[in-house]
């Protein structure tokens, strides 16, 4: 079977095909990466955190340090009212992460005042924060 050459024509409508399909398939891929931070509920979200902030061994519940709070359920209701306003946030501006790589930057950021042990033990935050939800921490 013998090979045609294509015409420009082809050759630029091709390559505009493939461009087109190329982009599609980042978006559809950026999109399940988006909808899967945002399938997590702000209870299943505040449950992660609570483990991957060491649980009710930690020296701050939720990992809050900025709010004083008085028992576990009032450092619960901080961590929760954080992860609504953050989702807020996030859909209002174009950061280009995902949601839960948006929240990590404010709830546990890692620039700005910091230590350099702070900045190494925060760099962590993220990837614990999804594990827990992706093993389900209940």
């Amino acid at each position: 079977m013998a090979i045609l050459p294509l015409s420009d024509k082809q050759s630029r409508r091709g390559f505009k095909t493939l461009i087109i399909l190329a982009t599609l398939s980042l978006i559809t891929m950026a999109g399940c990466e988006i909808q899967l931070a945002l399938a997590y509920t702000d209870t299943e979200i505040a449950d992660a955190i609570f483990k991957s902030e060491g649980g009710y061994r930690a020296t701050y519940l939720y990992g809050i340090r900025s709010i004083p709070y008085k028992n576990e359920a009032d450092a619960r209701r901080i961590c929760l009212n954080t992860i609504k306003n953050q989702r807020k946030r996030h859909l209002r501006h174009d950061c280009g992460k995902d949601y839960l790589a948006c929240l990590a930057e404010r709830y546990c950021p890692t620039t700005g005042k910091l230590s350099h042990t702070e900045r190494k033990v925060n760099s962590y935050w993220l990837v614990n924060v999804q594990k827990f939800l992706k093993k389900g921490v209940n």
